[in-house]
């Protein structure tokens, strides 16, 4: 998580650094003017010595040649001092040629001598000003929607929690289980919505979450049955059957941590609840050789293809199999990945088509000790 905006970037070909050839490139940039005094100078010189050669007595070729040294002596010195003048100036325009990521890496070259140096500031000053109003209209539009997102995921919520409460109670007014009643339907329905709507809010919570993290230990086994009961109506209707082996607790965001489980459950009776017969749901929890922890979820789906997994934690990528379920939007393993990266766990997956898939989420208590 930490980032290292400090190494110095070598020319290409050289392991030195750019600093060290600077005053060749001075040089180089004034070969021009160079070029233009020597051919001033030899003109001058030439007709000078051609008229003493003419006119023997006026003009000694020697004092052409000393004038000409003289003027050369002049020019370096000059070059000398134009330099040191502006090394400053380059020193800065190299120093945000490093750090040229930062957004205000270009107003970090001030020391301009000439004209052309300081319109190009002024330029430079104007273009960020004008880029940084744009984008402070752009965030406050963001900040808008997401408000929005917030306000709209909560008030849909509600009316789910009442649909899903008035199923239950016709249920047991009924006396007959939610399937005979034709209400289980309803009520899975609305588990759907209600699924879907918190990984929007997820979505939408994810630019801020480093505002909406709290680091504390966490029983995972707990963690991982609370979340399994959710899924417990599915389980028994496709004949899954979820077993959790194991004990830890782990350092982690407990919300977060239970919305990526969530996602890898889900996924597992998504993807298993296709198969015939009965299916086993393993969620194991194991201490790694390094004192981390480990937690697997195995199912026994139809897996995924070799040449897709690569590919299975980019957004909105669902694959062949996720076009066999209608409700797949190619978000959610994608959103586990990334809150796994912001905690600082790792999530990798192993399958074999026709047999199951395992998702392993691997908590290295370190890294997460450096992010808290």
């Amino acid at each position: 998580m930490n980032h290292d905006n400090n190494k110095t970037d070598a020319a290409p070909g050289t392991d030195k650094p750019e600093t060290a050839v600077r005053p060749l490139r001075y040089i180089q940039d004034s070969l021009s003017y160079i070029a233009a005094f020597t051919a001033a100078l030899l003109l001058s010189d030439t007709a000078l010595i051609l008229g003493a050669l003419r006119n023997p007595g006026d003009v000694e070729p020697a004092t052409a040649v000393y004038a000409g040294v003289l003027a050369f002596f002049c020019l370096s010195l000059w070059l000398a001092y134009d330099y040191l003048r502006q090394r400053a100036y380059y020193r800065q325009l190299e120093e945000a040629k490093r750090q040229a990521s930062l957004l205000d890496a270009a107003l970090r070259v001030r020391s301009g001598v000439t004209t052309d140096q300081i319109a190009v500031q002024r330029l430079l000053r104007t273009q960020y000003e004008a880029y940084m109003e744009q984008l402070g209209v752009y965030r406050r539009q963001q900040e808008m929607h997401n408000h929005f997102i917030h306000q709209w995921v909560h008030q849909m919520k509600t009316p789910v929690a009442v649909i899903d409460l008035i199923v239950q109670q016709a249920g047991q007014m009924e006396g007959a289980g939610d399937t005979q009643t034709g209400l289980g339907s309803i009520r899975e329905e609305t588990e759907r919505l209600t699924r879907g709507l918190d990984m929007m809010l997820s979505t939408a919570r994810l630019d801020k979450f480093e505002m909406d993290v709290h680091i504390r230990r966490v029983s995972l086994h707990e963690l991982v049955r609370q979340v399994t009961n959710t899924y417990k109506r599915l389980c028994i209707k496709h004949s899954i059957f979820p077993q959790i082996i194991g004990e830890a607790d782990v350092e982690t965001d407990e919300k977060w941590i239970a919305f990526v489980v969530h996602q890898l459950v889900g996924n597992a009776v998504k993807y298993s609840k296709l198969k015939p017969g009965t299916k086993k749901l393993l969620l194991q929890i194991d201490r790694t050789d390094d004192g981390g922890v480990s937690l697997r979820v195995t199912d026994e789906g139809i897996g995924i293809a070799a040449h897709e997994l690569p590919r299975i934690f980019d957004p909105f990528y669902t694959g062949h199999n996720g076009r066999l379920v209608e409700e797949s939007t190619g978000m959610g393993l994608y959103l586990a990945k990334q809150v796994c990266a912001k905690l600082g766990h790792r999530l990798s997956v192993t399958s074999v088509p026709g047999s199951g898939t395992t998702f392993t989420v691997s908590f290295q208590m370190q890294v997460l000790h450096k992010f808290q």
